[in-house]
């Protein structure tokens, strides 16, 4: 294989590249962060390289709308599309559910580091001391 066919392969998989950065920022942001709202920010970023995922293979080079005419020949599938679109939906209703959760969690604990909240839940309270 030359140099240019072996760019050419790279090339071909560069969605491929970036969803795999994405996702591993993703994971890491979840896994290394204490503040809610960034757990929240780098779940949004796994959920889009799992949509681009799905996405980069469902488009054809030349491929139209899957519109049945004589002119056309190659259809890309809308399948992964229609798929995402709804994947789509229901990641925004998750995260408008966790910031919500958030919210609730601030007005009860007053913070949103997982690290507070954590040692606010395990120190007990007044009313098990005067016990």
């Amino acid at each position: 294989m030359t140099l240019a066919g072996t760019c050419m392969t790279l090339g071909g998989h560069f969605t491929y590249f970036i969803t795999l950065f994405l996702m591993i920022a993703g994971l890491f942001i979840v896994i290394a962060r204490g503040n809610l709202i960034k757990k929240l920010v780098g779940l949004s970023i796994f959920q889009t390289s799992v949509y681009l995922l799905y996405i980069a293979p469902g488009k054809l080079v030349g491929g139209t709308a899957p519109i049945l005419s004589d002119a056309f020949t190659v259809y890309s599938n809308p399948l992964p599309h229609v798929l995402i679109l709804t994947a789509i939906v229901v990641g925004v209703a998750t995260l408008a559910l966790g910031l919500a959760l958030v919210v609730r969690i601030r007005e009860a604990y007053g913070s949103i580091e997982e690290d507070e909240i954590l040692s606010l839940d395990a120190a007990p309270s007044r009313a098990e001391q005067q016990e």
